[in-house]
């Protein structure tokens, strides 16, 4: 197994202890980007985190481990 194979094991097995918790820090910067450009690029960043989220959920091929938004 080469290196980029076990991290992304290793990431796939945070992901799967820790879905919720990513998901939450994912929301947390988003808001804190959103402020800090006044909401100018809300869209985009909302897009950036539903594309990461969706990202680190199915490395495991499934969709199981992050939470849908609120």
């Amino acid at each position: 197994m080469g290196f980029l194979d076990k991290a992304k094991k290793q990431l796939s097995d945070a992901v799967d202890q820790h879905g919720d918790k990513i998901g939450d820090g994912l929301d947390k910067v988003a808001a804190e980007a959103d402020k800090r450009t006044g909401g100018k690029h809300t869209d985009k960043i909302e897009k950036g985190v539903a594309k990461a989220k969706d990202g680190l959920d199915k490395l495991d091929g499934r969709n199981d481990d992050i939470p849908d938004d609120k």
